[in-house]
């Protein structure tokens, strides 16, 4: 099983980071709901360093008037479409991973 994942990292590492992402953002939506912006909780503080840069790439597509967790909220939804086009791509090519290989 670990032999598969080291042959297929191609795809399993971008579509890691990608779900990795996608649920920090998440977490980060669900804690701006009971922390304040400027909070100093370490938590607070990991979510927004790791999101921000996603959040500002995304800022661009998504109109202004949202509020911000709506725009992180936004941005799951986008990392999600992003890995559902990575494996249809994939499986497009005949590159997907062979189920117990």
């Amino acid at each position: 099983m670990s032999n598969q994942i080291f042959t297929s990292w191609y795809f399993h590492l971008p579509n890691f980071l990608l779900a990795a992402l996608m649920y920090t953002l998440l977490g980060r939506a669900l804690l701006g709901l009971i922390l304040n912006p400027d909070s100093t909780n370490y938590i607070w503080r990991f979510f927004c360093r790791i999101t921000d840069p996603v959040i500002a790439l995304f800022a661009l597509v998504t109109p202004r008037a949202a509020a911000p967790v709506v725009l992180w909220l936004f941005c799951v939804v986008w990392l999600f479409w992003i890995r559902v086009a990575f494996l249809i791509t994939f499986a497009s090519l005949g590159a997907l991973p062979k189920p117990g290989a």
